[in-house]
């Protein structure tokens, strides 16, 4: 999108989604920092910190921009409501998929909210870097994030003189990454946001506790996990996921696609097989696992639950839509300034990314009302579509 009239639409849009929390704002300059802070997160600017919003918004000065991420009074916790309202207002969908990740953001001090070396999937090694748990929402008509926290290592949770120097209060406790995911997946299933599905990669799906209270609550999931996890059978003993495929006959496996990636259709080799942990009759529980075609030595699997009749088809689907949050995490770091932030106090960096995440919504809908649009366009009229009662239309 583009040009002098995307340009405006994007602008109107804008002020319509800040209508939607500018009322958690007591005071008229954090109303208009927040309006001129998310139009640089969208502006092409090569960096986007305080300095070049600042400076996108006129202003003398990043000394209001800065004011808005630290000192001013607001809880980005409300906004962050406000913002999945809107995202469900425009996305909601009954089948949606839940996904849960996490993403690191490299720093080279040492004084940010939860800064140590860990390791970081970002960047494939361990670094000095902060990570932030995320929970993302995806549909056929777009995905974005809905729900956000920095993680905070127990070695900064165990000395609280450093978090208090970084604004992390005396409340805020040791919790882990699946901890955190957790969390955010029961406060969706509280407000009621529809979704048919959850995912995560095995940093999250490994835990068989989790799983275990997913299912106590009826939460369907397809869920990646290591190798050597195992399930219990039908023999009512515990075995190995890996060898319970290898077990399986070659006809077993299916080559399917599960979904388009940068490079085209994402095709493996896929099979399943049932384990049965519970007796419910309408209830299925799968090892899923998916094979490379060119290094066939390359499986990943995961652990399914979900109603009996689930297709192989449909679990291929939610597995696949765990790359849907890295492709958040890319676009909102390349057009939202995800990671382009200079706040080191732990509220800082929560108000930053709730409106990183604000604007990558907005972006998101937009695109999705244009296609609407554009699919509309080239639909053909209902009476142009005439069908017999009896025919396969």
């Amino acid at each position: 999108m583009g040009g002098d009239v995307d340009a405006a639409r994007w602008a109107e849009g804008l002020v319509e989604l800040h209508g939607r929390f500018v009322h958690r704002f007591a005071r008229t300059e954090p109303r208009e920092s927040a309006l001129a802070y998310m139009r640089g997160l969208i502006a092409p600017l090569e960096r986007k910190n305080g300095w070049t919003v600042a400076e996108e918004a006129g202003h003398d000065g990043p000394y209001r921009i800065q004011r808005l991420l630290s000192t001013c009074d607001w809880d980005s916790g409300e906004v962050l409501d406000d913002v999945r309202e809107y995202v469900i207002e425009h996305l909601g969908d009954p089948n949606a998929v839940l996904i849960v990740d996490d993403t690191g953001f490299l720093k080279k001090g040492v004084r940010s909210a939860g800064v140590q070396r860990q390791y970081s999937g970002t960047a494939g090694r361990t670094e000095n870097c902060q990570i932030g748990v995320f929970l993302a929402y995806a549909t056929a008509r777009g995905r974005t994030l809905i729900d956000r926290g920095l993680y905070v290592p127990k070695s900064w949770t165990d000395d609280r003189d450093p978090c208090r120097s970084a604004g992390i209060a005396d409340e805020v406790e040791f919790a882990t990454k699946l901890q955190m995911a957790e969390a955010m997946v029961s406060r969706a299933i509280a407000d009621r946001m529809p979704f048919r599905w959850l995912t995560g990669d095995e940093a999250y799906g490994q835990s068989k506790s989790w799983r275990h209270r997913l299912e106590q609550g009826d939460v369907f999931h397809v869920m990646a996990t290591r190798r050597n996890d195992t399930v219990v059978t039908w023999q009512q003993m515990d075995h190995r996921v890996d060898e319970l495929i290898a077990s399986l006959p070659r006809q077993k496996w299916k080559r399917r696609s599960c979904g388009a990636g940068a490079h085209g259709q994402r095709i493996y080799d896929w099979a399943r097989t049932e384990h049965r942990p519970y007796r419910r009759a309408d209830r299925g529980h799968w090892v899923l696992a998916r094979r490379s075609i060119k290094h066939p030595e390359e499986i990943a699997y995961y652990i399914a639950y979900a109603p009996a009749e689930t297709t192989l088809d449909e679990l291929i689907r939610v597995a696949g839509a765990r790359w849907a949050i890295e492709e958040c995490f890319q676009s909102t770091k390349q057009e939202c300034g995800l990671d382009d932030y200079q706040v080191r106090r732990y509220d800082g960096w929560h108000r930053h990314i709730t409106l990183a995440m604000a604007v990558h919504a907005f972006l998101t809908i937009t695109r999705a009302g244009e296609l609407d649009a554009g699919k509309a366009e080239t639909d053909p009229p209902d009476s142009s579509r005439s069908a017999s009662p009896n025919s396969d239309a």
